[in-house]
């Protein structure tokens, strides 16, 4: 199975508001992902300190070490991510020091912990091919389109070393490969 972006925003949304009504962690987990193109690894160990300044202030950048490539990445956080941030910090209460995503057996969440919830939630929604990868294929996705197919800012983005790799890691070569057999109908 190939893990797919999702690609339907309605979907998106109602997948959102499913996790967001499990636990606000869980909507937040998934905002995170769509909005930053961040693999999971790299999302969970966050702290509040690594998104705002000890004046409580949002940091110009999110700047992190990716687990998987030992680089660093500066993520400009968008409005919608800080929204959904700002509330819920405030909702959590959350402090300086507390991880974003705390487990109940201290520490964050696990990489299978979140993978679970996700997939549920994805299933439930009826999301077909969908895996932890799915939240940073659907950044590279929908920015594919969005940005009018800039694909080399997003290859450099998430590292690739060509942008054949990106186009079929965000599922683009797929769809038009779809379209090409609803051109010739006989």
């Amino acid at each position: 199975m190939t893990v797919e972006p999702i690609r339907d925003k309605t979907k998106i949304k109602q997948m959102y508001q499913y996790l967001n009504g499990k636990d606000l962690k869980y909507g937040l987990l998934f905002k995170f992902g769509l909005n930053t193109g961040l693999r999971i690894s790299d999302i969970l160990p966050l702290k509040v300190k690594d998104i705002f300044n000890i004046n409580g202030e949002f940091r110009d950048y999110l700047v992190i070490k990716e687990k998987k490539t030992g680089k660093e990445k500066k993520i400009k956080l968008n409005n919608a991510l800080r929204k959904a941030i700002k509330i819920y910090i405030k909702n959590k209460n959350l402090s300086y020091e507390d991880y974003f995503f705390p487990s109940s057996k201290g520490g964050h969440i696990g990489r299978i912990q979140a993978y679970r919830v996700l997939k549920e939630a994805a299933n439930v929604i009826g999301i077909e091919n969908f895996g932890t990868h799915s939240l940073r294929k659907t950044w590279g996705y929908w920015t594919y389109k969005v940005s009018r197919y800039n694909i080399g800012l997003i290859m450099d983005t998430f590292n690739h070393s060509s942008q054949k790799i990106t186009l079929r890691y965000i599922g683009v070569n797929q769809d038009q490969k779809d379209e090409l057999y609803s051109l010739v109908q006989f």
